[in-house]
Formats: structure tokens, sequence, C-alpha cells
């Protein structure tokens, strides 16, 4: 094994969080090291004289992990034997520089205030009678207020396009009337939206729902971020999520953060390298670094003074395991804190169709479309729903693409001349709903090491152990119902609605939401890092991403995963380097 020259700081990962920590640590002037598994990716990776290759990218996945170089195994109960996943489906782990950041759909959401303390409000409000004894609500040991300059932070580097709602506690009109109190308006205005989210929106206000445009980081406008970097205008191609941007017209670390890194002397990046484990010294509580191998499979350690996860949840997760560091949670006594409130995203979808109205659904950009948020968080009373969480409901404008998309009317054949009759007829006259909904923690979803099988490092897989609970359950087939109303309101020939039903697979695709399993919080003995996102056991190790969320809310992650980067990232600057040791 080859010895390297330590650095001050390691950041294992390279997405938005592994970004904005670089930006944040290196303004610092420390050596800052930067590991990706996968290879490196620029802007020019997707030039914009070239085709979108739907093909290559949303159905072969080439921003994806090959699951021969890292893929995990799936179960449903713990009677059952997890098998590996050998063909991503319900979620696609990105692989390369950026991350998910850089096949994304650029939905910048902020977590409601309530989200972040949904136990304490819970069982102030409804009871602990009312909670199933199953679940594990936690805290996230964060308030709303203490993020909302981070939020503010993230949504200018990224120049997201959006309209506000509550600007400085005034409900503003146009904008979301239920989000938390935001400084600022968006940088950017909203996307201009086409024909089927208008159609949408219209049908809401009829029935007494304030809609509004959906946060997005596909920009409306050119826009100059507070970095001096400059993105371009939307050209509403169609092709956002799972593929770059050609027109650098999607906030990712490429277009916002990395010409900025590439040019300070004290950042590196290193990709095609795999970080095997965590050198844990545990008479000192403090980590020495990390253990990688090239793609040669030479293997070199790398000391640094302080070490940051900011890979994606599965892999964090992984390695404090592997690296032995925090105790694993037990399903049987519910105790250890590795692994534990693992959750998802409980979509569901409403299906429209109409006689003679065109929805052009290839036209569109990854977060376009119009949100309905009167059923999501905890703004309504659950008492004689028999749930807790709720779902955002929108209209989507994007994801028309030919290959992938070929929607039929319900009873057609599903194959032959009269199904293709129904594709042509169809594509241009079909509509898709949405409904994104939270994901509640309970004790039969978790995060483990598989026993039998192992990579070609020899070490064992992730185990994943997740079915819906019938909180989340029941929460899809009323949001659902809702979103059907709003479909009805549009005037449709026909109809299909889909509610989420179990149990949960890991074929068709739902969302790449996978959160929790190294969650964050104020009792070491439920969590794993500090409100920080300093781990309890090592205060020289930081684990950022979606693993720290103790529950999912309806939301899509990224903008929170930004906003608690940021926060951390400020925190070792301004405190932890002054005066190394917890921070909490």
């Amino acid at each position: 094994m080859i010895r390297l020259k330590p650095v001050d700081a390691l950041i294992v990962g390279f997405g938005w969080a592994g970004a904005l920590l670089a930006l944040e640590l290196s303004e610092a002037g420390i050596s800052v090291l930067a590991l990706e598994r996968g290879p490196f990716r620029d802007t020019v990776d997707f030039p914009p004289t070239t085709a979108p290759d739907e093909l290559r990218y949303a159905v072969r996945h080439d921003l994806v992990v090959p699951p021969a170089i890292q893929t995990l195994t799936f179960r449903n109960r713990v009677n059952e034997t997890a098998l590996p996943i050998r063909r991503w489906g319900s979620f696609l782990p990105a692989w390369g520089a950026g991350g998910g950041g850089v096949h994304w759909n650029g939905q910048v959401w902020r977590f409601r205030p309530s989200d972040f303390e949904l136990a304490r409000r819970a069982r102030a409000r409804y009871g602990d009678r009312f909670l199933a004894p199953d679940l594990m609500l936690t805290d996230f040991g964060v308030s709303y207020e203490e993020l909302e300059p981070f939020y503010d932070r993230f949504e200018y580097l990224a120049g997201v396009s959006g309209k506000a709602g509550n600007l400085q506690g005034k409900i503003v009109a146009g904008g979301n009337p239920f989000e938390g109190r935001r400084a600022r308006e968006y940088p950017n205005p909203p996307l201009a939206m086409p024909y089927g989210p208008t159609l949408f929106a219209e049908a809401a206000r009829k029935l007494g729902y304030p809609p509004f445009p959906r946060p997005a980081a596909n920009l409306s406008r050119p826009y100059t971020n507070p970095l001096g970097v400059t993105l371009g205008p939307c050209t509403y191609c169609g092709f956002c999520e799972r593929f770059g941007c050609a027109n650098a017209a999607k906030a990712s670390p490429q277009t916002t953060i990395l010409p900025v890194l590439r040019e300070r002397s004290n950042f590196w990046l290193r990709t095609d390298v795999t970080v095997l484990e965590i050198v844990h010294d545990r008479k000192a509580r403090e980590v020495k670094g990390v253990i990688y191998a090239d793609g040669r499979g030479e293997r070199y350690f790398q000391p640094a003074g302080i070490v940051l996860l900011a890979a994606y949840t599965f892999e964090n997760v992984r390695l404090l395991l592997l690296s032995g560091i925090g105790a694993p949670y037990d399903p049987q006594t519910s105790r250890g804190v590795v692994g534990r409130n693992y959750t998802y995203q409980t979509t569901s979808a409403v299906t429209l169709g109409f006689a003679e109205k065109r929805m052009n659904p290839f036209i569109g950009a990854g977060a376009l479309g119009m949100v309905v948020d009167d059923w999501n968080g905890d703004h309504y009373d659950h008492r004689p729903l028999g749930f807790l969480g709720g779902a955002y409901l929108a209209a989507m404008a994007t994801n028309g693409r030919p290959i992938l998309n070929h929607p039929t009317p319900p009873g057609t054949p599903r194959w032959g001349a009269e199904w293709k009759r129904a594709v042509a007829h169809a594509y241009l006259r079909t509509f898709r709903l949405l409904a994104s909904g939270s994901s509640l923690p309970h004790r039969g979803a978790f995060l483990d090491l598989d026993p039998t099988y192992r990579d070609r490092w020899g070490r064992p897989l992730l185990r994943m152990t997740f079915d819906f609970h019938p909180n989340d359950l029941k929460m899809s087939a009323f949001v659902t119902a809702k979103l059907a109303e709003i479909g009805r309101a549009m005037d449709p020939a026909w109809i299909s609605v889909s509610p989420r039903r179990g149990p949960y697979s890991v074929v068709p695709y739902q969302s790449t939401h996978n959160v929790g399993g190294a969650i964050m919080g104020t009792d070491p003995g439920a969590s794993v890092v500090n409100p920080y996102l300093q781990c309890w056991e090592a205060h020289n190790l930081f684990v950022v991403g979606g693993s720290a969320f103790p529950h999912n809310p309806a939301y899509n992650p990224t903008g929170t995963i930004a906003a608690l980067a940021l926060r951390t990232g400020e925190a070792i600057r301004r405190r932890y380097l002054a005066r190394p040791g917890p921070l909490v």
C-alpha cells in the first residue's frame, strides 16, 4: 500500500454535497482533495451540436454506476433472502464527477418548517396512540430558520427559477402559500408553462387549490451566479432527467462551482478511484484518512485532518459499516444507529387522455410544471385520515421522450396493430400527473451488510430491507384521489388512477430519493451525526448527504442536502478549523 502526502480535508464523493463542501473549505485556504468513484465529466461531454441520445442515457443508463461495478442486495422483509440488483430500475445511483447533479431533473425544494420537527409536532398534535407502534420518528435537530440562509445561498448559486410564496412573512400571490418564510425572491422568474401544466393550474383554481410553478434549476433566462459563473437559458428540449445539459442551462456542479474550484491551487479532484475503508482510531475517537484503490487495483492510504463522506446515501452508510464506525442497527431490538431510518419516496400517478387536445410531451424541462401543495406536510388535520405525511401534486412537463413514453388508453392490447394505432394517437394527447409523497421510517426498513454477496474487492455488498409502510400506502390512496379530482376537472376523455400499492419493487422506476441510514439528531443513541453532520464517534468525520435525513418529506431532497452541506462547511471553516472538536 502506498502512503500519500496528507491533506487537510478529504471529501469522498463529488456530487452536489461534495462540490459545495469543497467550495466552502477551499475558501478557507486549507488543502482539499475530493475522491470520486466514477469518471471525470464536464459540460463538453454533452455538446449542443449532438442530438440527445435517449438510448444511451435514458435506457442504458450511461450516467449511472454499472451494477457490475457497484450494486446492493434487496429484500422486502427480514425473513426473506436478499438478492443482488443486476439492473437498475427503481432508482439510479449516479457515477462520475458531478454525481446526480449531472442527470437530475432540477427540482429545488425547501422542506417545510414542520418537516424538521415531525416527531415532536405529531406527538403534540395527535398523541402517541395515533402513531403506529413500529414507526421510528426522529427530528432533524436543526430548524428551518437555521437552514434558511443556506437554502437561499444554494438557490442563488444554482440560479433557481421560481416564485416566492412567503416573502419575509408575507404571503405572495402566485407562489406556494404553505412554504416557510424566505428572505428574498428567487434569483430567476419561473419557466414558461406549456399547455398541460396550464390546464392543470386552471383546474386547480376552479377547485379552490392555489397552483404555483415548481422551483427549477433549469434557468428561465441567462444568469451569472455569485461566483461569476454564467449559465444559459433553458431551450425546453425535454432531455433533462437522466441527461447532461448541452446548453449549460441546468445547474450542476460543473455549470456552477467546478469552474471556480479548478482555478484554486489548494483543490484537487481525483476520479476513477474506489474508497475501500475509513481508517478509524477508536481510542482517539478520530479518523486518520481513507484507503482507496485506483483503476489498476493499486491501493493507497490517504491521510487527512478531516474526512467528509459526501457520497450517495448507500455508499455513505456502507463505508461506515465497513469501517466499524457506529453501532449497526438491529431490527430485532431497534438498537444501533448505522443503517436505521432508511426511507424512500412514495410516488403515484394519474394519467389523462384527451380526445383532441395536444400536449406536445416532447417539449419540456426537468423541473417544469405546476404544483398544488394543499395536501402536503402537516398543515391539514390527519386525525380523521389515519396517517401522517402527504404529497405535493404536480403536472409534469417532461419525460415525453419517445422510446420510453408510449401511453395508451386503458384496455388497449399490449402488442400488435391495435397497440401501434393507440400509441400513435395517444402520444400527443396524453398527460401525466404526479403525486410525490413522504416516506416515514419504520422498524423493518433499514440498511446493513449482506452476509453472502461481495464486490470485486471482497467487501460485503450493502443490503436494503424495505417495504412500504401501511401509513404511506394510506397516504398515497388519499393524495392520489385528490390528484384525480384535479385531473377530472381538466376534462379528459379517459383517466387512469394509480395509487402506490405494495409490495415495494426495485424493478419500475419511482425516484432516486433514497435517504437515511446515517441520520442526524441530538441523541447519540439514536443518530449517527449531530446537527452539523459531525459523527458522534469521531469528531473529524462528517457524513453529508441524504443519508442524514431521519425521514423523507414529500419534496425532492437536493435543496436540503445542499443547505445542510453549506451549513456544515461554514461550521468547519469558521469554528472547527480554529478549535477542532465537537461542534455541539
